[in-house]
């Protein structure tokens, strides 16, 4: 099986990179005169002191524009919201563009920092090495699986990796394979059914897992929509994963919600807040959490109960987090029928 991602999927992965605006994703693309130039040097040298003694990046921090002149220690390294993904990217570039040891020895330092995270099970957590509480679980919230196996698929098989020893782009190319066990084995089934994934799974039994009070174990609408992209990126998919998207786009036709659309809003006391209201117009809509068994939208305030409306938690929660969204519309539209004609499934 060549697990070679297609073009497509790998402008999508800079697309998401670029939506969390981590900051070297800005630069990941400059030209090598760019990378040769004095800023350019500055900016990666920058990179490298935000890299934590683990090997890591902590999210939502600026590791481009200025030096970090703390104590590393303090840092905590994430694969969330782009983290450390974008600064390797960034790295490896810088290397192949100036031939800098330092930029390479950061590269191998936070690879062999992702290698080391990865469960026996297949999958990573958020944070590496993992607390105690929900950040342990595989995570497939904020794209983190994806953007891992994204990463590590091009590691093993790019020439813009070739600066890596054979053996270790072998370690990195079983990592992948052992990843996409791990996305197969956590699809949860509904009476012999394969549906989608839930953000969270655990580590251990690959159960559907708790995150924060209000994301309970349930089938996700919105994170399973990029577990399905990478799967279709795969060039030659084999039955098991065939059966894996076919499955989950069933699933997403079944439980999509149409004539309702989901509005933002300000209330009466300057508050943002969100409703569901009826739209013939409008396209179709999947809830952030389905329940397992019945597939039913359920709605969880700070105080973990499950509740099957919207209007019933409060208002923060409402304004605050989105309960719904069209995420898989055009993976049903354009991408999925695309992926079938590009393999020559014959038509049901």
């Amino acid at each position: 099986m060549k697990l070679r991602f297609t073009p497509i999927y790998l402008l999508l992965l800079l697309l998401l990179s670029s939506s969390d605006a981590n900051v070297p994703s800005r630069y990941a693309k400059q030209s090598v005169e760019w990378f040769q130039s004095e800023k350019g040097r500055r900016i990666a040298d920058n990179v490298l002191t935000w890299q934590t003694p683990h090997g890591g990046w902590p999210k939502k921090r600026d590791t481009a524009s200025e030096p970090f002149e703390g104590k590393s220690e303090d840092l905590r390294a994430t694969f969330d919201n782009g983290a450390t993904i974008d600064e390797l990217r960034f790295l490896a570039r810088a290397f192949r563009a100036t031939n800098e040891p330092r930029y390479k020895q950061g590269f191998l330092k936070g690879l062999s920092h992702i290698l080391e995270a990865q469960y026996p099970t297949g999958g990573w957590p958020q944070f590496y090495p993992p607390s105690k509480s929900y950040h342990r679980h595989i995570t497939f919230n904020d794209d983190v699986m994806a953007r891992i196996l994204g990463l590590l698929r091009d590691v093993s098989e790019s020439s813009d990796y070739q600066f890596l020893k054979t053996e270790d782009r072998a370690k990195v190319e079983a990592a992948v394979t052992k990843g996409i066990d791990c996305i197969l084995r956590t699809q949860i089934k509904q009476n012999g059914k394969l549906t989608a994934w839930c953000a969270q799974h655990d580590e251990k039994t690959l159960e559907p897992a708790w995150g924060r009070s209000y994301e309970p174990p349930s089938i996700s609408g919105g994170e399973s929509v990029d577990v399905v992209r990478f799967l279709m990126s795969l060039e030659e998919p084999t039955p098991e994963i065939i059966a894996a998207i076919e499955g989950s786009v069933e699933w997403f036709r079944s439980v999509a919600i149409h004539g309702m659309r989901f509005d933002e809003f300000t209330d009466a006391e300057g508050k943002d807040d969100k409703r569901i209201v009826a739209d013939p117009d409008a396209g179709p809509l999947w809830a952030r959490f389905y329940e397992i068994g019945s597939n039913r939208p359920i709605f969880l305030d700070r105080d973990s109960v499950v509740r099957y409306s919207l209007s019933e938690i409060g208002q923060e929660r409402r304004g605050g987090y989105d309960y719904y969204g069209g995420w898989a519309a055009k993976l049903l539209a354009n991408e999925y029928p695309r992926w079938r004609e590009k393999h020559k499934f014959s038509k049901e």
